[in-house]
This record gives C-alpha cells, sequence and structure tokens, in this order.
C-alpha cells in the first residue's frame, strides 16, 4: 500500500496525508535513513517525492548533507535545505554562533507548502527532537508539523531508554494537537539485546501509536537497489513496504530463547 491508497491509521486517512513530518527521538537514531526509505518506496510507487531539511546543522558549505544521502539511497526525489550551520549544535544555537539567519517554523511550513504544489508526498525530515529549537522565539519541529497539519512519524532507537524518550515525544505531540501515525525503529541491531527485543511489543505502548517498521542496521552503505528491498521488508504496508510488526515481535522474541 502507498501513500496516496485508501486506509487508515488511528482515524486518520491515509489518502489525505500528502506532508508528513519524520521526527526522532533524539539525534543519530536513524531518522534520515527512514526519511530516505519512506521517499524509496513512495517514489518506486510513482509518486512525486519532495524531502525538506529545514535546517542542517553540522555541516561545513559545499559538504554533502543529510539530504545528499536521501538522494543517493532513494534516487529520483526533489531535495530542499532551507538553511545550513556548520556547528553541530541546534538550528537556533548554531544559527546564533554562526551569525547566518535562523529558519523559523513559518519558514519551513511555507516550504513545505510550495513543495506540496507539485509532488505527491512532501515528507518533513526534523533535526534531533521534536522540541528542539530553530530560533530564538521557541520555534520547533512541533510548529512546523501544526502549521501544516501534518501526522508525525517517530523514529526511535532500539534499545534501553528508549521507551521514556519516545513516550515523552508521543506526549508532547499529542499535548500540542499533533497526530502521531507511529513509530519506526531507525536500527535493529543485527544481535538484539534482551532490551531490543522486549521493545518490539512495549514501544507501541510507549508511543500509544502503531508499530510501522524497523530498518536494519547498516543501510547507509546499501546499494539502491538494495535499499529498496530493506525498506519495503522493513516498513509497514501505510508506508508502501510489507512489514508486519506482530510477526516482527515474535520473531524477535524468539531469538532469546
Amino acid at each position: 500500500m502507498t501513500p496516496g491508497e485508501s486506509t487508515s491509521v488511528f482515524g486518520i486517512s491515509v489518502a489525505a496525508v500528502t506532508v508528513l513530518v519524520v521526527s526522532g527521538t533524539g539525534t543519530g537514531v536513524g531518522k534520515t535513513v527512514v526519511t530516505a526509505a519512506v521517499a524509496a518506496l513512495a517514489a518506486d510507487a510513482g509518486q512525486r517525492v519532495a524531502v525538506l531539511k529545514p535546517a542542517q546543522t553540522g555541516v561545513a558549505p559545499g559538504e554533502p548533507g543529510d539530504l545528499a544521502e536521501v538522494r543517493r539511497l532513494s534516487g529520483d526525489v526533489t531535495t530542499c535545505e532551507l538553511r545550513r550551520y556548520p556547528d553541530p549544535l541546534s538550528p537556533e544555537a548554531a544559527a546564533r554562533r554562526s551569525g547566518l539567519p535562523e529558519v523559523t517554523p513559518a519558514d519551513a511550513a511555507a516550504a513545505a507548502a510550495r513543495l506540496h504544489e507539485n509532488h505527491d508526498l512532501v515528507l518533513v525530515e526534523g533535526a534531533g527532537g521534536l522540541l528542539v529549537r530553530f530560533d530564538a522565539t521557541g520555534g520547533t519541529l512541533a510548529d512546523v508539523a501544526w502549521a501544516l497539519g501534518a501526522p508525525v512519524v517517530v523514529v526511535a532507537e532500539a534499545g534501553l531508554g528508549t521507551l521514556n524518550a519516545t513516550a515523552l515525544t508521543a506526549e508532547v505531540a499529542t499535548s500540542r494537537g499533533l497526530d502521531v501515525l507511529g513509530v519506526v525503529i531507525g536500527a535493529w541491531p543485527s544481535e538484539p539485546d534482551l532490551a531490543a527485543r522486549c521493545n518490539t511489543a512495549d514501544l507501541p505502548v510507549a508511543a500509544a501509536a502503531p508499530l510501522l517498521g524497523a530498518l536494519p542496521e547498516g543501510l547507509t552503505s546499501a546499494s539502491r537497489p538494495e535499499f529498496l528491498d530493506e525498506a519495503r521488508r522493513g516498513l509497514a504496508p501505510w508506508l508502501g513496504g510489507t512489514f508486519d510488526p506482530d510477526r516482527f515481535a515474535r520473531a524477535a522474541a524468539a531469538t532469546g530463547t
């Protein structure tokens, strides 16, 4: 099933979702890989896909950033980066240190709306977590999602500590009137420990939303065809794949017996 087909997640019509916000529970959780996987499957299904990165931090001018990785992995998709800051900090702190203009939630929402005019699916990838500050007034990715009326997919870690971070992210999103469609494990380990195995069942409870996928670690080194195959196996039908959360949880539990 692709984003253009009709189904629902927690009462939300998938056919109506043409802008999707991808937020991590923190940094380094696999957010860019998940964004690229969703983009790759949608593009493979014939969708016109755009990926927006409002703020890229920790990357110097001319160096490849997250969107270069998205293009390498997912192929022919439109990408748009609004601001780039060299320091590996929050967008607000990085802008302040560099003296460069801030990116505001209004900037990001307007860019997403423009991309939406010519694309079937627009993915907005945040920087770190949902409440990382974009500007001095405290604007965040949550404000971007709210301005767009866009649902959120939460990308989480597999192991110990992820339940609290996921629950906090989902609770904040819900308190701000946002729809959390589900959670995706951004990097499933090849040898999951006890916490990771248990979290396959506990993450949906923490997020109060379904487990929409689990992508294997190390996907950044995959070729494009390999990446597409792994994306299809690792993402749920709503996102264009074949991932079955119940089957995955049973298989994960069996590895510890």
